[in-house]
This record gives C-alpha cells, sequence and structure tokens, in this order.
C-alpha cells in the first residue's frame, strides 16, 4: 500500500478497517487535555475490556451466592475453569487443547518447564539464549543451572548481534546451534525481542536445536497475541507467556503454558508436581504418588485464580469475536507500516534517531522500537506530556506499538505529527 501523511487518508482507513469497531470494546485512558490518550504501550499493558468487570463481578456473584459450592454449581463452576480457557488460548498460540494450560505467572511456568525441559548431564549441559533478554528469563536461567550444580558463566551462551547491529541474524542462530552440537541441551529465546521488537524464525530454530538433541522453547510474552503462532505445527517443545500485553487480561493477570502433544503420556517426564496437576478421576481420593493429568494440565499445580481468569475468559472472546490472529494480524502490518512511513519521513539523520526493529513486516509484530541518539529522555517526557502513552527502556530507546484492537490509524497520525513537531526543533548533527 501507498501511505500518505495525511488526516484524511488515515480516517479513509479507518472507514475500511473492519476491526474498526472494536476499539469501543474497551477503556482508553483520559489524556492531559480531557480527550482519549494516544496508547501505544500494549507491549507493556493492554487496556482493560469492557466485558472484564462484568466478568470478574459474576465471580464475586458466584463467590457471594455459592461459598464452596461454587466449585461445583454456578454458570461456570469453578472445579473446571481452566477447561474453558484451553481452546481459546490453543488458536492464540497455533496449538491443540490437549497442548495448553492457563496457570500461575510467566515466570513461574518458566521454571516449572525448564525442571522438565532442562535436564543437563556431564557432556550436555549447555543453555542457548538471546544476549540482553528481559531479565526475568536471565535470572530463571541463572538460577536453574545453579540448582544442577553449573556456573552461569560456562553454562549459558548468550547470543548478540554482530558488530554494528541491532538485531541477531538467524543464519548466525542457527550456526551457533550447530557449533554447540551435542553440548547444548536447551534453547530458550523470547519468540519476540522484547527491545528491539525483531521476530525470531521459531520454525527454523526448532528445527535446528531438535538436529542436534536439544530441547527448544520459547518465551511469548510479546508473541502471544501479537503474531500468529504455530507452536504444534512447528514441533516447538514448550513455550509460556502473560496475557497482560496483547491479550488485555489485566496487570500480573494469569498467564499461560503450552507443552507439545508427544509429552502428553510421558507421565514418567520430570516435573515439580501439586494437587491440581494430578489425574482428575482420582484427584480427591487423596492418594499418595503423583499421577499426571494428560497433557499440559499435567504442570499444574495449585487450583486456578478463578477471577484473574473470568477476565481472561473475556479477553480471549475478543480475540476470537475479532476473527482470530490472521485478522488482526492484516490490521497489524498496516498500522506498523504507517507508523514506520510518518516516522520514516521526519527526515531524521540515524545519529539523530533510528528505527532498530526490522523493517521486514515478517521479523516484527506491533512494536517499533526507536534508539533516539539524542535528547532521547526529553522526547520520551514530551511525548507524554503530550497524551501520547509508549515507553522507556534504557538506555536509549522509546517503545511505540499500535495494537490493531484498539489503536486506529488516526491515533498513528497523530503520533506522526507529535514526533514532526518535535522533529523540527532538532539541530542537524554536524559531520
Amino acid at each position: 500500500m501507498t501511505f500518505e501523511p495525511t488526516l484524511d487518508f488515515a480516517r479513509q482507513l479507518d472507514a475500511q478497517d473492519p476491526l474498526h469497531e472494536f476499539r469501543q470494546q474497551f477503556h482508553i485512558p483520559p489524556g492531559p487535555n480531557g480527550q482519549e490518550c494516544l496508547y501505544f504501550c500494549g507491549n507493556s499493558l493492554g487496556l482493560q475490556p469492557r466485558t472484564a468487570r462484568a466478568a470478574a463481578e459474576q465471580q464475586f456473584t458466584n463467590w457471594q451466592n455459592l461459598a464452596v459450592e461454587g466449585h461445583f454449581r454456578g454458570d461456570s463452576p469453578w472445579m473446571n475453569f481452566h477447561e474453558s480457557l484451553a481452546g481459546p488460548s490453543a488458536r492464540i498460540v497455533g496449538a491443540k487443547p490437549v497442548e495448553v494450560v492457563v496457570m500461575n505467572n510467566l515466570t513461574t511456568n518458566l521454571h516449572l518447564l525448564l525442571v522438565s525441559f532442562y535436564q543437563p548431564t556431564a557432556t550436555r549441559y549447555k543453555v542457548l539464549m538471546e544476549g540482553g533478554a528481559f531479565p526475568s528469563d536471565q535470572y530463571a536461567l541463572e538460577t536453574q543451572v545453579k540448582l544442577h550444580g553449573r556456573q552461569p558463566d560456562d553454562a549459558i551462551v548468550e547470543l548478540t548481534p554482530r558488530p554494528g547491529e541491532h538485531t541477531l541474524r538467524t543464519e548466525d542462530i542457527l550456526a551457533k546451534i550447530e557449533e554447540l552440537g551435542e553440548s547444548l541441551a536447551t534453547v530458550i529465546m523470547g519468540g519476540i525481542n522484547y527491545y528491539t521488537g525483531q521476530v525470531y524464525d521459531m520454525a527454523a530454530i526448532t528445527r535446528a536445536g531438535h538436529a542436534v538433541g536439544a530441547k527448544v522453547g520459547f518465551d511469548l510474552a510479546h508473541a502471544a497475541g501479537n503474531i500468529p503462532l504455530h507452536l504444534h505445527d512447528w514441533d516447538v517443545d514448550f513455550a509460556c507467556w502473560c496475557t497482560y500485553k496483547y491479550l488485555n487480561s489485566g496487570p500480573g493477570g494469569v498467564a499461560g503454558a503450552f507443552v507439545h502433544e508427544r509429552y502428553a503420556d510421558q507421565p514418567e517426564l520430570l516435573r515439580l508436581a501439586g494437587w491440581w496437576g494430578y489425574d482428575e478421576t482420582e484427584r480427591f481420593k487423596m492418594r499418595k504418588g503423583f499421577r499426571p493429568m494428560r497433557g499440559a494440565a499435567g504442570w499444574q499445580l495449585s487450583n486456578g485464580a478463578i477471577l484473574t481468569m473470568a477476565v481472561h475468559q473475556a479477553a480471549l472472546a475478543l480475540h476470537d469475536a475479532a476473527g482470530g490472529m490472521e485478522a488482526l494480524r492484516r490490521k497489524s502490518e498496516l498500522l506498523t507500516g504507517y507508523l514506520e512511513f510518518l516516522i520514516t519521513r521526519l527526515g531524521l539523520s540515524k545519529s539523530q534517531l533510528e528505527i532498530i526493529t526490522p523493517a521486514d513486516p515478517a521479523q516484527r509484530g506491533c512494536q517499533l522500537s526507536l534508539l533516539v541518539h539524542q535528547n532521547g529522555r526529553d522526547l520520551f517526557e514530551h511525548l507524554m506530556a503530550v497524551g501520547v502513552i509508549g515507553d522507556w527502556r534504557e538506555p536509549n530507546v522509546i517503545r511505540l506499538a499500535p495494537v490493531p484492537l484498539y489503536n486506529t490509524f488516526e491515533d498513528v497520525y497523530r503520533v506522526g505529527e507529535v514526533l514532526a513537531e518535535w522533529a523540527s526543533r532538532q539541530q542537524p548533527v554536524q559531520a
């Protein structure tokens, strides 16, 4: 599509957008002028669905009227509530319902999965991850390695971009996997890098990892609800994700986990067990000796957090109503492309501002990361002051994420206006 830098063009795109009305399903926070803010921070916390409060309130009512009997009675008995989330979650990540479970929080799930899928031996003990991964992933891997008596500096191998580049090349990732070979126990990477917004080729990484005998998993915090995923078809061993970013399920909301179907009937696979992961047909007999549920549900520890699950259920329903990830992706590519068009036409040199997110739409999701070499913090504070909500990542990156469920092309145009006004006041860099 040929973009135009005009308000009329943006409004024309909105008028043609089949998802435009979904914006009305969300609460848009007010800006400093009393009007709706320009919210471009769904990569950090998604907006509140208008259905969320009623979904939680229904469970408060059930608790009020049924008390403990709410586990077995009412419109949505708590005993099996998590099962209602498996199908919609599986559609988000490209899995079978038996491969998905909603439980805990993201890093808790990552630890639980690493217990099963990082089992080092004397010769196969290396872990491969991206350098500068989100701190929770770094800390999880450091401590998992130490649990096995290894030193992180020896066991953990970090991938970094080539000198002068901001993102990893797929060929370099695959070459490192081949180089590590039989020493590699587990590959664990983000599906999308939180800092740069780069989408990794998860299918290729999985194939390469399996070719050398390693297990392969992904932290999908920035990928779930952002890009189409095909975890089952890609043959991924395990994955986990949060639900409060692109899945709009509330701050600190319940998280998800994926375990490939080939492990569904392997009760002997080492895991940390809990009562709720026990075979539900025998669970209330309270017997010793753990017998896991089939599939990902066998990694559960405790009964579900119903209030947060209810909000998540309401949010997932909006994704289904919008036509699923393929429909969202079509709009996302246009929104992000339009934002990129408006930024590149600012006329700033790379020594002033550059987009470090890949230009290829196949290698990015909603997010664009702006590396601001001069007065970056001033720009971020200016954006916030005029009602453009993004986020700042040290040392000098502003992340902006136009989300297809609730952002409009006019939103993107308005952000472009703010950036153009700022750019007009910047002094050219002297050679």
